[in-house]
């Protein structure tokens, strides 16, 4: 990225405003002057203040100076880059939802997106109300995350407020899409989750390629957290229904 966006470690130190005083704050990244009216009004009619940035520097800047509770976030901008830009908010604030916006429907694009972080991903054109279902979406998801940010069972502890995982204090490599996946499962114990809602709310849309990757990634938390993998205590399968997580 060069020049072209603060330094990682500039973002880091950047004061993030509360979520309280953010709640209804919404950050649109959009170079299209159209879209960003249309976005505003959109958004506005909901109740929710929105600010609006033409470029991915300005959207650092902006985001250093006071965190929004939403980035909807276009990826063809100018200067930065829709994903550098993304990559970089993530990293820092891995709990703010952004909602990604591109013209593009290549199915390798958003499997990129998501696992640079990304919430969600609508294409263009799309329509208001689905952009503003999937922002509320959200916002919901990450309301229920700020309840519980350290869990452990058995040699197992989280940290999600710092994406860290460890067994037997050492710390557990897990994918972007793994750890929404555990994440997720925690934060919902001891309640049957179907694959179709994992898909939707850890992969944040519908259309993914297959339910089997729900199913990989159940297995790569077994291989990773459990004692013995092949009879898992708490990552359990429901048989014709889906997943539940028990402590």
């Amino acid at each position: 990225m060069g020049n072209l966006a603060a330094p990682l470690n500039a973002l880091r130190t950047a004061t993030l405003e509360p979520l309280s005083r953010a709640a209804n704050r919404i950050l649109v990244v959009e170079d299209d002057p159209a879209v960003q009216k249309a976005l505003r009004r959109l958004f506005e009619t909901e109740g929710y203040a929105v600010e609006t940035q033409s470029d991915g520097k300005s959207a650092l800047d902006s985001f250093r100076a006071a965190a929004p509770a939403a980035i909807v976030l276009d990826l063809r901008l100018p200067k930065v880059s829709g994903r550098d830009v993304c990559k970089e908010i993530k990293s820092v604030a891995p709990g703010l939802p952004v909602v990604v916006l591109s013209a593009a429907s290549d199915v390798s694009d958003k499997v990129l997106l998501l696992e640079l972080g990304a919430d969600d991903y609508v294409t263009k054109p799309f329509s208001p109300r689905e952009l503003l279902a999937r922002i509320r979406a959200a916002l919901r998801h990450t309301a229920r995350t700020a309840e519980t940010q350290v869990v452990s069972f058995d040699d197992i502890s989280a940290d999600f407020r710092k994406m860290e995982v460890k067994r037997e204090g050492r710390i557990v490599v897990l994918t972007a899409q793994e750890f929404k996946t555990f994440q997720f499962l925690v934060q919902n114990a001891d309640r049957v989750i179907s694959r179709d809602e994992l898909l939707n709310e850890v992969w944040g849309y519908q259309n993914y390629p297959s339910t089997r990757t729900v199913d990989n990634h159940i297995l790569k938390l077994r291989q990773k957290l459990e004692k013995d993998p092949s009879s898992p205590i708490h990552f359990r399968t429901v048989h014709g229904m889906g997943y539940k997580f028990v402590r």
